[in-house]
């Protein structure tokens, strides 16, 4: 089975990647944009079910104190 996971910083935390996406969009033009926050998705093939991933995500792929995550099965 293939699981996505996707970590985001968790909102309160500074998130300097996406503020230097947001700068870096703003000298090429794009001045619309409000806010970014940069993360990352994870896919894994699993032979498990995704509370499995999930276990997975909250011990090694997110650190819960500053990043939130979900699972989904696509």
């Amino acid at each position: 089975m293939r699981v996505r996971v996707t970590v985001m910083p968790k909102a309160g935390v500074l998130d300097p990647q996406g503020k230097a996406i947001q700068q870096a969009l703003g000298s090429l033009g794009f001045d619309a944009i409000h806010d970014v926050r940069a993360g990352k998705v994870i896919l894994l093939d699993i032979a498990e079910t995704d509370a499995t991933a999930e276990d997975m995500a909250r011990k090694l792929l997110a650190n819960t104190v500053i990043e939130s995550f979900t699972v989904d099965i696509p």
